[in-house]
C-alpha cells in the first residue's frame, strides 16, 4: 500500500475538521446558496473542488511550496482574493433589490467560475498543502507525489461533502426566507457576510 495505513484516519480526520472550521469557502457558498439557491452552489462547489485540485497538483509537485515561501507571489494572492471577495459582495447588495431570488439557470457558469477563482485566489489554500501533506507522508512507502496525490484526493472528497452539505442548508433556509417579506434584507445581509470574509481573509492571511 502506497500510503501508510496508520496515518489514514488521523488524516481524514485533521481535514473533515479543518473543513469543518468556518472559512471563507464556507461563508461564500453558504451566502451564494441562500441567495441564488441549490444549482448556483453546487456548481460553485465544482469550482470550489477544482481550485483545490490545482493547488493540491502543485503540491504533489512542489510548486505551491514555492508559492507560499515567495511573499510577493503570496502577497499578490492574498489582496486578488480580497478584492474579488469584495467584488462578489458588491455585485450581490446591487441585486438584494431583485423582487425575486436569482436562482440560477442550468446554462449559467457563473458560479462555477467564482468558485474557482475564489479558490484560486486563497492563499491558504496552497499553505494548507504545504503545512499539513508534508506530516502525512510516510518514509519507505510510495514516492512522495503517490502519497500526496491520494492523501490529497481523500480530501477533495470530504471537501465536496462538506461542501454540499452547506449548499442543501443553505439553499433551504434561502427558500423558507425568500417567501417572506424580508428577502431583500436578507440578501443584503449575505452580501455583507461576503465582504466580511474578505475583511476575515485580509486578517487571517496577513
Amino acid at each position: 500500500m502506497p500510503v501508510e495505513p496508520s496515518v489514514i484516519l488521523p488524516f481524514l480526520l485533521a481535514v473533515s475538521l479543518i473543513e469543518l472550521t468556518p472559512g471563507p469557502n464556507m461563508g461564500y457558498l453558504a451566502a451564494l446558496s441562500a441567495s441564488e439557491g441549490r444549482i448556483a452552489g453546487f456548481k460553485a462547489v465544482l469550482g470550489v473542488t477544482v481550485g483545490l485540485a490545482f493547488y493540491m497538483l502543485l503540491a504533489v509537485f512542489g510548486i505551491a511550496e514555492l508559492i507560499a515561501a515567495a511573499p510577493i507571489v503570496y502577497g499578490a494572492l492574498r489582496w486578488a482574493g480580497v478584492l474579488y471577495l469584495l467584488y462578489l459582495a458588491w455585485e450581490a447588495w446591487r441585486g438584494a433589490s431583485d423582487a425575486s431570488p436569482a436562482h440560477t439557470r442550468v446554462v449559467d457558469h457563473k458560479p462555477f467560475w467564482r468558485g474557482l477563482i475564489a479558490n484560486v485566489l486563497n492563499p491558504k489554500a496552497a499553505v494548507f498543502y504545504v503545512t499539513l501533506l508534508p506530516g502525512f507522508i510516510a518514509d519507505g512507502r510510495g514516492a512522495f507525489w503517490l502519497q500526496a496525490l491520494i492523501l490529497g484526493s481523500a480530501h477533495l472528497l470530504i471537501a465536496l461533502l462538506v461542501h454540499g452539505l452547506i449548499v442543501l442548508g443553505a439553499a433551504r433556509a434561502g427558500q423558507l426566507i425568500a417567501a417572506t417579506s424580508h428577502a431583500p434584507a436578507l440578501r443584503r445581509a449575505l452580501a455583507l457576510s461576503i465582504a466580511l470574509i474578505a475583511v476575515w481573509l485580509a486578517w487571517e492571511t496577513r
